[in-house]
């Protein structure tokens, strides 16, 4: 973070300094006191089952050099700490983030979508870094709070910015575009997450869509042409629109490969040489994704051998579809998140994917969240595409059993076990050398305990 002086700071969240010297200086920003260094901004928030102004004194000790608060408690010591008084702790940091965002000269890139916000990111931090100094979202930092706390971290020599911008209900993605304020915007896709708090597909596309119309006219949006709702967002922006995609688009993959290594394709754009590139990942999907990162480095002047080299080198989040081997057997670790269209990607993938003649392939999956009533209809289809590619499933947990019902109705073999142990000892019976395994399900189903305890080499 630039070092801030705490008058600043003040002026900058509407509040009032109680007390403290207000020359000095804040060097990082904080809501928890774990993670409390000296020369911190310490944000006292409030939640439906915590208060952080209960805290006070651990921000102090420390080493907090401010401390904004929504009420001063009686009796609390806070030495040489610099204490502002605002109404609302939560809407101060938001208010602190969109005013430093703006003390800085960077490009700043917003990504959103129902699906691969992570991975994006990711091969666009890895291409941007070709060029530029870059700083991007860290972990899952992407919504109310997490959004100003990436903002906020920041470094003064930073040339762009990637922010990931996550919602789970209506009326999330436009405040973080006003923190925020991304001239470059990329939504990857539209599809069901969160779906029991939206409603319709539709009403994630307006939510989504958000980005689309903050952008400026000088803006870009990069979307992918197997979007549906392309047209939606073209209509709904200011920006230029740029499509990419697999075989489409200005930017596009030709000549696609994949093996249990990752994804080899011919990078195209418009007006430059085709240059090979070999993503460390497999999965159609993960190259829509890289495209996507690809045109922002285009809209950044970046040529395409820049741009390719970048994503050679690209490294993902951990669970996000990387792979290992343990005694023969492929495993693919999925596992970080799920939603029925990344559950359907990843069979996808798996069926693409060539084994011997003797090997199987089998899914592991668990529960998915936030579908609500679709929940039976989403469980259903992913079991019926497993059964239709002629993947084994294997379902953990009782909310996921709808999984394998459906593959096992529709001829596939399948089964379902509630404890790590029992999921665990069938995979080490039944995998050998030669097949390949995928992991996935929802945060929740927490699926790298069953990938852990079958496949312990990955410890």
């Amino acid at each position: 973070m630039k070092t801030t002086p705490i008058e600043q700071l003040v002026a900058s969240v509407h509040g009032t300094l109680y007390c403290g010297d207000s020359s000095t200086v804040v060097t990082s920003v904080s809501t928890d006191t774990r993670t409390i260094g000296a020369g911190s901004a310490f944000f006292a928030l409030k939640g439906e089952n915590f208060d952080a102004h209960d805290f006070l004194e651990k921000a102090v000790a420390a080493g907090a050099a401010a401390i904004v608060v929504e009420r001063v408690p009686e009796g609390v010591d806070f030495g040489s700490a610099a204490i502002v008084v605002v109404q609302d702790s939560l809407t101060a940091l938001q208010s602190f983030a969109a005013w430093y965002i703006r003390q800085l000269d960077v490009e700043v890139v917003g990504i959103t979508g129902s699906n691969g916000k992570t991975s994006t990111k990711d091969f666009t931090r890895a291409v941007l870094g070709e060029r530029f100094k870059v700083h991007s979202t860290k972990g899952n930092l992407n919504n109310h709070i997490g959004l100003p706390l990436s903002v906020l971290s920041a470094e003064e020599d930073d040339e762009v910015c990637v922010f990931e911008m996550g919602m789970n209900h209506p009326g999330e993605i436009a405040p973080l575009c006003q923190i925020a304020k991304p001239r470059i915007g990329i939504i990857t896709n539209i599809g069901t997450a969160h779906i029991e708090y939206m409603g319709s597909r539709e009403a994630i596309a307006e939510e989504k869509g958000a980005l689309a119309r903050s952008l400026p006219a000088d803006g870009v949006l990069v979307v992918s042409a197997a979007c549906d709702y392309a047209d939606y967002f073209r209509d709904h922006t200011r920006a230029r629109i740029m499509v990419v995609g697999n075989g489409r688009g200005e930017i596009r993959a030709e000549e696609l490969k994949m093996d249990s290594s990752g994804s080899e394709f011919m990078l195209v754009a418009d007006g430059e040489d085709a240059i090979r590139v070999k993503l460390p990942v497999v999965g159609r999907h993960m190259v829509a994704n890289a495209l996507l990162a690809a045109g922002v480095g285009r809209t950044l002047g970046m040529n395409i051998q820049e741009i390719a080299t970048g994503l050679n080198r690209a490294s993902l989040t951990s669970g996000r579809l990387r792979f290992f081997e343990s005694g023969g057997v492929t495993i693919f670790d999925d596992t970080y998140n799920a939603n029925p269209e990344s559950m359907k990607a990843a069979i996808e993938t798996l069926a693409e994917l060539k084994v011997s003649g003797s090997a199987h392939r089998y899914v592991v999956l668990g529960k998915m969240g936030e579908l609500g009533v679709h929940v039976a209809d989403a469980y259903r289809e992913v079991g019926s595409l497993a059964a239709e590619r002629g993947i084994s499933v294997l379902s953990f947990g009782d909310d996921a059993r709808g999984i394998s019902s459906a593959a096992a109705e529709r001829g596939a073999d399948a089964v379902h076990f509630n404890t790590i142990d029992a999921a665990a000892d069938w995979l080490q019976s039944t995998c050998a050398s030669g097949d390949a395994v995928l992991f996935k399900g929802s945060r929740a189903a927490a699926m790298e305990r069953v990938m852990d305890k079958a496949f312990p080499t990955n410890n």
